[in-house]
């Protein structure tokens, strides 16, 4: 996929989203109010910390990432605007392409391996929160 066959579009939803992709040529016609877009990626904006502020950085990943399908038909209602992305958005949108059809692990939660304490650590452990447990005391305040 080139730049000059397929042009890159930013997507802004009504929803705030902003999504890059490129619109394939078999689309499913005028009247219809379907618009199929190839290969979506959404854009992440992600707060960095830097010594001039607060400064955006961005991100592109897999717009629907549970789904295998390069083609994604939406509603053109849900459309605010359409526009050209820039050269280094282009740039980004195809160096990520390459990537796009690869599977990727789904990282599972709860995989962190247990391990038993030892007996001493266990008695350790306890023996913090019974001194946190003698040192509460309920604040003095009536209940109605």
């Amino acid at each position: 996929m080139t730049k000059e066959a397929n042009p890159v579009k930013i997507i802004k939803l009504i929803n705030g989203d902003d999504i890059v992709c490129s619109f394939p040529k078999e689309q499913l016609g005028d009247k219809s109010p379907l618009i199929r877009l190839s290969k979506p990626l959404q854009v992440k904006y992600v707060p960095q910390l830097t010594p001039q502020g607060i400064k955006d950085y961005v991100a592109l990943i897999k717009w629907s990432p549970y789904t295998s399908d390069p083609i994604i038909t939406i509603p053109k209602n849900k459309i605010m605007t359409i526009t050209n992305a820039n050269g280094s958005m282009q740039t980004s949108y195809f160096h990520l392409l390459e990537s796009y059809d690869k599977e990727e692990k789904v990282v599972k939660d709860n995989q962190y391996e247990r391990t038993r304490l030892s007996d001493e650590t266990n008695a350790e452990i306890n023996e913090i929160f019974d001194e946190e447990d003698e040192n509460y005391t309920i604040p003095n305040k009536t209940l109605h």
